[in-house]
């Protein structure tokens, strides 16, 4: 039987761990998940991984040749192979690549969830066949994926690309890093619902969103409140594209990129923050750089993106 070259790609969150088999193309041949057991050790999910992975694949009845191993983690350094004291998981320092030669004598690489969404659009998204653009991961947080020639920015440390940790507002709100004012306390589904209850607190302004307790907000129900024209929904996508928007024109001046891609559930919102950020970062930019950069959404499906990164991380690797 002929078998099927693929590479494993596995993305390690808080909650959960997502594998699966990518193939060159990006069709995802395996998809499954374990939770990942923050307060555990790192060889623990590795040995329950292997595990799921041997199950599945000895009754799925493919013959599958994994040629590389990616991963995309929080805190996740490219030139070490290392995740180095990630939020949300117990570990302090921890060499990924020595986990899975533990398990597989293969290549392996490791970054950032929001690096790996970049090689992913570039190998199987929106991005085929650009060499300069920039993913913007529109979530909890921020995060950002920089590409300049075709190639990944890492910066001499391999952390390069935090964009969501930009000051953009002096003694601003406070950051889940811990300071004050980053782009992500504002731009993500965090910061547009802190936004909404800003203004639900500064005003008597009628909104739907009242009918909601403050711990219940969250931006898809701001997203839905937007669809029936209500004010303060309106405003608050207004105030995050502008923030935004503004921040990329400072970001263009830099790079210089083709495009921006936002991914992530706030880019789900489609015009409503497509169009601010759109209009607020043409309104910043210098004559030489307006109307060249393109504001476009992620080629990527929500479901499979967080695999196809890593598989693309892996792949990029492999065949550069």
């Amino acid at each position: 039987m002929n078998s099927v070259e693929v590479v494993l790609g596995i993305d390690i969150g808080g909650t959960n761990t997502v594998f699966g088999l990518i193939d060159k193309k990006g069709k995802c041949y395996i998809i499954d998940s374990i939770p990942t057991n923050a307060d555990q050790p790192a060889e623990n999910l590795f040995n329950r991984l292997f595990i799921s992975l041997n199950d599945t694949l000895s009754g799925d009845g493919k013959n599958y040749s994994i040629i590389g191993v990616g991963i995309g983690a929080p805190n996740a350094n490219y030139y070490t192979g290392r995740i180095e004291n990630p939020p949300n998981l117990s570990w302090k320092s921890v060499n990924l690549v020595e986990l899975i030669n533990n398990h597989l004598d293969l290549p392996v690489a490791v970054t950032n969830d929001a690096n790996a969404a970049a090689l992913g659009e570039l190998m199987f998204g929106n991005a085929k066949g650009m060499r300069n653009f920039i993913e913007i991961t529109l979530g909890t947080g921020l995060g950002s994926g920089i590409i300049v020639n075709g190639e990944l920015v890492y910066g001499h440390d391999g952390f390069a690309g935090e964009m969501g940790h930009v000051t953009i507002k002096q003694n601003g709100r406070l950051c889940g890093c811990g300071r004050h004012g980053c782009l992500e306390a504002y731009a993500s589904a965090t910061g547009i619902t802190r936004t909404v209850k800003e203004l639900l607190s500064s005003s008597d302004r009628p909104s739907l969103l009242r009918a909601f307790p403050v711990e219940d907000l969250n931006s898809e129900r701001i997203f839905e409140a937007a669809r029936a024209s209500d004010s303060i929904a309106l405003e608050a996508f207004e105030f995050t594209g502008r923030l935004l928007g503004e921040t990329l024109a400072n970001t263009v001046m830099y790079f210089s990129p083709e495009a921006f891609f936002l991914f992530g559930g706030l880019a789900a919102a489609g015009d409503y923050i497509f169009k601010p950020v759109k209009k607020h970062m043409e309104d910043n930019l210098l004559p030489i750089f307006r109307n060249k950069v393109k504001i476009l959404p992620s080629g990527l499906s929500m479901g499979e993106a967080a695999i196809l990164g890593a598989g693309a991380l892996i792949w990029h690797q492999l065949v550069t």
